[in-house]
Protein backbone atom coordinates (compact mmCIF):
# COMPACT_ATOMS: atom_id res chain seq x y z
CA UNK A 1 0.00 0.00 0.00
CA UNK A 2 1.55 3.29 -1.17
CA UNK A 3 -0.11 6.59 -0.41
CA UNK A 4 -0.69 9.06 -3.23
CA UNK A 5 1.91 11.77 -3.59
CA UNK A 6 -0.09 14.73 -2.32
CA UNK A 7 0.62 17.68 -0.06
CA UNK A 8 -1.65 16.19 2.59
CA UNK A 9 -1.25 19.08 5.03
CA UNK A 10 -2.51 21.63 2.49
CA UNK A 11 -5.12 19.87 0.35
CA UNK A 12 -8.03 21.92 1.72
CA UNK A 13 -11.65 20.79 1.77
CA UNK A 14 -12.29 20.10 -1.90
CA UNK A 15 -12.92 17.38 -4.46
CA UNK A 16 -10.10 15.18 -5.72
CA UNK A 17 -11.16 12.47 -8.15
CA UNK A 18 -10.15 9.10 -6.71
CA UNK A 19 -9.94 5.66 -8.30
CA UNK A 20 -13.19 3.90 -7.39
CA UNK A 21 -16.78 4.69 -6.53
CA UNK A 22 -19.78 2.48 -5.74
CA UNK A 23 -23.07 2.40 -7.64
CA UNK A 24 -26.34 0.49 -7.24
CA UNK A 25 -29.75 0.85 -8.93
CA UNK A 26 -33.30 0.33 -7.71
CA UNK A 27 -35.56 -0.89 -10.53
CA UNK A 28 -38.72 -3.00 -10.72
CA UNK A 29 -39.04 -3.04 -6.95
CA UNK A 30 -35.55 -4.22 -6.00
CA UNK A 31 -31.94 -3.09 -5.67
CA UNK A 32 -29.85 -4.76 -8.37
CA UNK A 33 -26.70 -5.33 -6.27
CA UNK A 34 -23.98 -2.71 -6.25
CA UNK A 35 -20.43 -2.70 -7.57
CA UNK A 36 -17.37 -0.50 -7.84
CA UNK A 37 -16.75 1.46 -11.00
CA UNK A 38 -13.95 3.60 -12.44
CA UNK A 39 -16.41 6.03 -14.06
CA UNK A 40 -16.98 9.22 -12.04
CA UNK A 41 -19.76 10.46 -14.33
CA UNK A 42 -23.50 10.17 -13.70
CA UNK A 43 -25.76 9.91 -16.76
CA UNK A 44 -29.42 10.91 -16.31
CA UNK A 45 -32.48 11.54 -18.40
CA UNK A 46 -33.14 15.25 -18.82
CA UNK A 47 -36.44 14.80 -16.96
CA UNK A 48 -34.99 12.77 -14.07
CA UNK A 49 -36.81 13.28 -10.77
CA UNK A 50 -33.69 14.59 -8.99
CA UNK A 51 -33.24 17.30 -11.64
CA UNK A 52 -36.87 18.39 -11.61
CA UNK A 53 -37.91 18.07 -7.96
CA UNK A 54 -34.67 17.61 -5.95
CA UNK A 55 -35.46 14.12 -4.68
CA UNK A 56 -32.02 13.44 -3.22
CA UNK A 57 -30.54 12.52 0.16
CA UNK A 58 -26.90 12.20 1.13
CA UNK A 59 -24.45 11.51 3.94
CA UNK A 60 -20.88 12.33 4.93
CA UNK A 61 -18.34 10.39 6.97
CA UNK A 62 -14.59 9.92 7.17
CA UNK A 63 -11.98 7.19 6.98
CA UNK A 64 -8.73 7.45 8.97
CA UNK A 65 -5.31 5.82 8.87
CA UNK A 66 -4.15 4.81 12.33
CA UNK A 67 -0.56 4.73 13.54
CA UNK A 68 -0.36 0.95 13.03
CA UNK A 69 -1.38 1.36 9.38
CA UNK A 70 -4.95 0.11 9.81
CA UNK A 71 -7.82 2.00 8.19
CA UNK A 72 -11.07 2.73 10.03
CA UNK A 73 -14.36 4.58 9.56
CA UNK A 74 -16.12 6.47 12.36
CA UNK A 75 -19.64 5.17 13.16
CA UNK A 76 -20.86 4.33 9.61
CA UNK A 77 -23.84 2.43 11.03
CA UNK A 78 -25.20 5.75 12.31
CA UNK A 79 -24.90 7.30 8.84
CA UNK A 80 -26.71 4.28 7.38
CA UNK A 81 -29.54 4.77 9.86
CA UNK A 82 -29.83 8.51 9.24
CA UNK A 83 -29.80 8.14 5.46
CA UNK A 84 -32.46 5.43 5.70
CA UNK A 85 -34.68 7.80 7.70
CA UNK A 86 -33.96 10.74 5.38
CA UNK A 87 -35.00 8.68 2.35
CA UNK A 88 -38.25 7.62 3.99
CA UNK A 89 -39.10 11.25 4.82
CA UNK A 90 -39.00 12.35 1.18
CA UNK A 91 -40.62 9.17 -0.21
CA UNK A 92 -37.50 7.51 -1.58
CA UNK A 93 -36.67 3.81 -1.50
CA UNK A 94 -34.21 3.57 1.44
CA UNK A 95 -30.91 1.84 0.83
CA UNK A 96 -30.53 -1.26 3.07
CA UNK A 97 -28.45 -0.37 6.12
CA UNK A 98 -26.29 -3.50 6.03
CA UNK A 99 -25.52 -3.01 2.34
CA UNK A 100 -24.67 0.64 3.05
CA UNK A 101 -21.86 -0.33 5.43
CA UNK A 102 -20.62 -3.05 3.05
CA UNK A 103 -20.52 -0.47 0.24
CA UNK A 104 -18.51 1.92 2.43
CA UNK A 105 -15.97 -0.86 3.00
CA UNK A 106 -15.65 -1.46 -0.74
CA UNK A 107 -15.09 2.22 -1.51
CA UNK A 108 -12.45 2.62 1.21
CA UNK A 109 -10.61 -0.51 0.07
CA UNK A 110 -10.84 0.60 -3.56
CA UNK A 111 -9.28 3.96 -2.65
CA UNK A 112 -6.97 2.91 0.16
CA UNK A 113 -4.01 4.78 -1.35
CA UNK A 114 -6.08 7.96 -1.04
CA UNK A 115 -6.64 7.61 2.71
CA UNK A 116 -4.32 10.29 4.11
CA UNK A 117 -1.38 9.14 6.26
CA UNK A 118 -1.56 9.09 10.04
CA UNK A 119 -0.69 12.45 11.57
CA UNK A 120 -1.29 14.45 8.38
CA UNK A 121 -4.42 16.17 9.67
CA UNK A 122 -6.30 15.05 6.56
CA UNK A 123 -8.94 12.33 6.14
CA UNK A 124 -10.76 10.48 3.37
CA UNK A 125 -14.23 11.98 3.13
CA UNK A 126 -16.95 9.57 1.97
CA UNK A 127 -20.07 10.91 0.29
CA UNK A 128 -22.96 8.42 -0.12
CA UNK A 129 -26.01 9.77 -1.90
CA UNK A 130 -29.23 8.56 -3.46
CA UNK A 131 -31.20 10.24 -6.24
CA UNK A 132 -34.52 9.68 -7.98
CA UNK A 133 -33.83 8.82 -11.64
CA UNK A 134 -37.33 8.22 -13.08
CA UNK A 135 -38.28 10.74 -15.80
CA UNK A 136 -41.19 12.59 -14.15
CA UNK A 137 -42.77 15.90 -15.13
CA UNK A 138 -45.72 15.83 -12.72
CA UNK A 139 -44.95 16.27 -9.03
CA UNK A 140 -44.65 12.73 -7.66
CA UNK A 141 -41.96 10.46 -6.17
CA UNK A 142 -39.65 8.50 -8.45
CA UNK A 143 -39.95 4.75 -8.85
CA UNK A 144 -36.31 4.22 -9.88
CA UNK A 145 -33.28 5.26 -7.85
CA UNK A 146 -29.50 5.38 -8.02
CA UNK A 147 -27.31 4.99 -4.92
CA UNK A 148 -23.67 6.02 -5.14
CA UNK A 149 -20.64 6.59 -2.91
CA UNK A 150 -17.53 8.50 -3.90
CA UNK A 151 -14.46 9.40 -1.86
CA UNK A 152 -12.16 12.40 -1.74
CA UNK A 153 -9.26 13.28 0.59
CA UNK A 154 -9.89 16.49 2.52
CA UNK A 155 -8.30 18.82 5.01
CA UNK A 156 -10.11 21.00 7.59
CA UNK A 157 -13.55 22.35 6.57
CA UNK A 158 -12.89 25.80 8.02
CA UNK A 159 -9.63 27.59 7.27
CA UNK A 160 -7.37 27.48 10.29
CA UNK A 161 -8.72 24.15 11.53
CA UNK A 162 -9.31 24.53 15.28
CA UNK A 163 -8.72 28.30 15.27
CA UNK A 164 -11.90 30.13 16.39
CA UNK A 165 -14.16 31.55 13.69
CA UNK A 166 -16.77 34.32 13.60
CA UNK A 167 -20.39 33.66 12.63
CA UNK A 168 -23.37 35.90 11.94
CA UNK A 169 -27.06 35.42 12.58
CA UNK A 170 -28.74 34.77 9.24
CA UNK A 171 -31.48 37.01 7.91
CA UNK A 172 -33.05 33.97 6.27
CA UNK A 173 -34.79 30.84 7.55
CA UNK A 174 -33.10 27.47 7.13
CA UNK A 175 -36.16 25.21 7.51
CA UNK A 176 -39.88 25.36 8.15
CA UNK A 177 -41.17 24.31 11.60
CA UNK A 178 -42.70 21.09 10.22
CA UNK A 179 -40.48 20.79 7.17
CA UNK A 180 -37.36 18.75 6.36
CA UNK A 181 -34.71 20.44 8.50
CA UNK A 182 -34.19 17.21 10.45
CA UNK A 183 -33.24 15.13 7.37
CA UNK A 184 -30.09 15.29 5.27
CA UNK A 185 -31.72 16.24 1.99
CA UNK A 186 -30.03 18.27 -0.73
CA UNK A 187 -32.93 20.71 -0.87
CA UNK A 188 -32.13 21.95 2.66
CA UNK A 189 -28.63 22.93 1.61
CA UNK A 190 -29.79 24.72 -1.53
CA UNK A 191 -31.87 26.94 0.75
CA UNK A 192 -28.72 27.98 2.64
CA UNK A 193 -26.50 28.88 -0.32
CA UNK A 194 -27.54 32.53 -0.66
CA UNK A 195 -27.07 33.10 3.07
CA UNK A 196 -23.70 31.32 3.01
CA UNK A 197 -22.38 33.45 0.15
CA UNK A 198 -23.54 36.59 1.95
CA UNK A 199 -21.82 35.48 5.16
CA UNK A 200 -18.52 34.75 3.43
CA UNK A 201 -18.59 38.08 1.61
CA UNK A 202 -19.10 39.79 4.96
CA UNK A 203 -16.11 37.97 6.46
CA UNK A 204 -17.94 35.31 8.46
CA UNK A 205 -17.32 31.57 8.38
CA UNK A 206 -20.99 30.62 8.75
CA UNK A 207 -24.56 31.66 9.48
CA UNK A 208 -26.39 30.91 12.69
CA UNK A 209 -30.08 30.28 12.06
CA UNK A 210 -32.83 31.06 14.54
CA UNK A 211 -36.17 29.28 14.67
CA UNK A 212 -38.37 30.41 11.76
CA UNK A 213 -41.54 30.77 13.83
CA UNK A 214 -40.34 33.26 16.45
CA UNK A 215 -36.70 34.15 15.64
CA UNK A 216 -36.02 33.49 19.32
CA UNK A 217 -34.35 30.09 19.62
CA UNK A 218 -31.03 28.92 18.17
CA UNK A 219 -31.22 26.17 15.54
CA UNK A 220 -27.95 25.41 13.72
CA UNK A 221 -25.73 26.76 10.94
CA UNK A 222 -25.84 26.02 7.23
CA UNK A 223 -23.57 23.02 7.63
CA UNK A 224 -23.09 22.27 11.34
CA UNK A 225 -24.83 21.92 14.68
CA UNK A 226 -23.96 24.39 17.46
CA UNK A 227 -22.99 23.75 21.08
CA UNK A 228 -22.16 26.03 24.03
CA UNK A 229 -20.53 26.02 27.46
CA UNK A 230 -22.39 28.08 30.06
CA UNK A 231 -21.23 29.79 33.25
CA UNK A 232 -21.77 26.57 35.22
CA UNK A 233 -19.46 24.68 32.83
CA UNK A 234 -22.43 22.73 31.47
CA UNK A 235 -22.54 21.70 27.83
CA UNK A 236 -25.65 23.35 26.37
CA UNK A 237 -27.03 21.78 23.18
CA UNK A 238 -29.89 23.43 21.25
CA UNK A 239 -32.89 21.16 20.74
CA UNK A 240 -35.45 21.49 17.94
CA UNK A 241 -37.46 19.26 15.63
CA UNK A 242 -35.91 21.03 12.63
CA UNK A 243 -32.25 20.51 13.61
CA UNK A 244 -30.34 17.79 11.76
CA UNK A 245 -29.47 14.96 14.20
CA UNK A 246 -25.71 15.25 13.84
CA UNK A 247 -23.74 12.09 14.54
CA UNK A 248 -20.80 14.23 15.64
CA UNK A 249 -23.01 16.19 18.03
CA UNK A 250 -24.44 13.00 19.55
CA UNK A 251 -20.93 11.65 19.94
CA UNK A 252 -19.75 14.84 21.66
CA UNK A 253 -22.71 14.73 24.06
CA UNK A 254 -21.73 11.19 25.05
CA UNK A 255 -18.07 12.13 25.46
CA UNK A 256 -18.94 15.19 27.54
CA UNK A 257 -20.99 13.07 29.94
CA UNK A 258 -18.89 9.90 30.11
CA UNK A 259 -15.31 11.06 29.42
CA UNK A 260 -15.24 14.64 30.73
CA UNK A 261 -17.94 14.23 33.41
CA UNK A 262 -19.78 17.35 32.24
CA UNK A 263 -23.44 18.04 32.81
CA UNK A 264 -25.27 18.22 29.47
CA UNK A 265 -28.42 20.27 28.88
CA UNK A 266 -30.22 19.44 25.63
CA UNK A 267 -32.97 22.04 25.43
CA UNK A 268 -34.32 25.03 23.57
CA UNK A 269 -31.70 27.78 23.73
CA UNK A 270 -32.76 31.41 23.41
CA UNK A 271 -30.46 33.68 21.44
CA UNK A 272 -30.56 36.24 24.25
CA UNK A 273 -28.71 33.70 26.42
CA UNK A 274 -25.63 33.77 24.20
CA UNK A 275 -23.91 36.77 25.89
CA UNK A 276 -23.80 34.74 29.12
CA UNK A 277 -22.08 31.72 27.54
CA UNK A 278 -18.33 31.11 27.90
CA UNK A 279 -17.62 28.99 24.82
CA UNK A 280 -19.22 28.00 21.53
CA UNK A 281 -18.40 25.58 18.70
CA UNK A 282 -19.73 24.28 15.41
CA UNK A 283 -19.81 20.49 15.18
CA UNK A 284 -20.29 18.05 12.30
CA UNK A 285 -18.53 15.45 10.18
CA UNK A 286 -16.83 18.05 7.98
CA UNK A 287 -16.23 20.65 10.70
CA UNK A 288 -15.40 18.08 13.45
CA UNK A 289 -15.43 20.73 16.22
CA UNK A 290 -14.66 24.28 15.18
CA UNK A 291 -14.61 26.86 18.01
CA UNK A 292 -16.50 30.12 17.64
CA UNK A 293 -15.08 33.29 19.16
CA UNK A 294 -17.53 35.91 17.89
CA UNK A 295 -21.23 35.97 17.04
CA UNK A 296 -22.74 38.99 15.26
CA UNK A 297 -26.45 39.77 14.99
CA UNK A 298 -26.87 43.00 13.05
CA UNK A 299 -25.32 45.72 15.22
CA UNK A 300 -24.91 43.37 18.20
CA UNK A 301 -21.41 41.91 18.51
CA UNK A 302 -20.92 39.13 21.06
CA UNK A 303 -17.29 38.31 21.85
CA UNK A 304 -17.19 35.09 23.81
CA UNK A 305 -14.78 34.94 26.77
CA UNK A 306 -12.88 32.09 25.09
CA UNK A 307 -11.70 34.60 22.48
CA UNK A 308 -10.59 34.46 18.84
CA UNK A 309 -7.05 33.19 19.40
CA UNK A 310 -7.55 29.62 20.60
CA UNK A 311 -10.30 27.21 21.62
CA UNK A 312 -11.83 27.47 25.07
CA UNK A 313 -10.80 24.92 27.69
CA UNK A 314 -13.82 22.64 27.33
CA UNK A 315 -14.11 22.80 23.55
CA UNK A 316 -10.43 21.95 23.29
CA UNK A 317 -10.90 18.94 25.59
CA UNK A 318 -13.90 17.75 23.58
CA UNK A 319 -12.00 18.23 20.30
CA UNK A 320 -8.96 16.34 21.56
CA UNK A 321 -11.08 13.50 22.92
CA UNK A 322 -13.13 13.09 19.75
CA UNK A 323 -10.18 13.30 17.36
CA UNK A 324 -8.17 11.06 19.68
CA UNK A 325 -10.84 8.38 19.31
CA UNK A 326 -11.05 8.84 15.55
CA UNK A 327 -7.27 8.58 15.22
CA UNK A 328 -6.89 5.58 17.53
CA UNK A 329 -5.19 7.45 20.37
CA UNK A 330 -8.09 7.34 22.86
CA UNK A 331 -10.11 4.23 23.63
CA UNK A 332 -13.47 4.43 21.86
CA UNK A 333 -16.89 3.45 23.20
CA UNK A 334 -17.99 0.05 21.94
CA UNK A 335 -19.13 0.07 18.32
CA UNK A 336 -17.85 3.52 17.40
CA UNK A 337 -14.89 2.40 15.30
CA UNK A 338 -15.48 0.31 12.18
CA UNK A 339 -12.28 -1.43 11.05
CA UNK A 340 -12.02 -1.73 7.28
CA UNK A 341 -8.51 -3.15 6.91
Amino acid sequence: MAKKDLDWANIGFGYHQTDKRYVDYFHDGAWEGGKLTDDPNVVLNECAETLQYAQQVFEGMKAYTWKDGSVVVFRPDQNAERMYNSAKRIEMQPYPKDKFVEAIDQVVKGNVDWVPPYGSGATLYLRPYEIGTTPIIGVAPATDYMFRIFATPVGPYYKGGATPVAVQVAQYDRAAPRGTGHVKAALNYAMSLKATVDAHQAGFAENMYLDPATQTYIEETGGSNIIFIDQNNHLVVPKSNSILPSITRRSIVYLAEHYLNLTVEERQVRFDEVPSFKECALVGTAAVLSPVGRIVNGDQVIDLPSGMDKPGKFMEELYNTLTGIQNGEVEAPEGWIHHVM
